[in-house]
């Protein structure tokens, strides 16, 4: 599991940018399409924009066409933790850094082979390392 990482808001909002800020504390949403990440294919490690930690990697990156990254799986089964959201009078399942508990994005089951889910993340959650 990894070590969780603590900051108060005076902290994150020091170490973000406005964006970032709205999407990984306040559980914001892009806009479609409007992302950095949306239609970029290099190789290399999705990592958290707010702590750092190993979540995606380019290979499980496809063109969903749903308008933000998706990925089929994380780099691990302890990267990411999921709870229940019941906003918008919808009912969905949001993924959270499993280090510092930021709002990425939502998953679904509507994915690729071979997991057959569908992880729509925010690209101002992500910083792509590449290789």
């Amino acid at each position: 599991m990894p070590a969780k990482v603590r900051k108060t808001e005076a902290e994150w909002r020091r170490d973000l940018t406005l964006e970032q800020f709205r999407v990984l504390r306040e559980k914001g949403t892009e806009r479609p399409w409007s992302g950095e990440y949306d239609h970029v294919f290099e190789p290399g490690v999705y990592r958290c924009a707010g702590c750092g930690a190993e979540l995606f990697r380019s290979d499980a990156k496809y063109d969903s066409g749903c308008g933000w990254p998706a990925f089929y799986e994380p780099t691990s089964e302890d990267a990411l933790e999921t709870e229940e959201d019941r906003s918008l009078f919808m009912r969905r399942t949001e993924v959270l850094c499993a280090s510092c508990e930021g709002h990425l994005g939502h998953v679904f089951p509507d994915g690729p082979h071979p997991t057959g889910l569908r992880y729509c993340i925010n690209s101002a959650a992500l910083k792509l390392e590449e290789e």
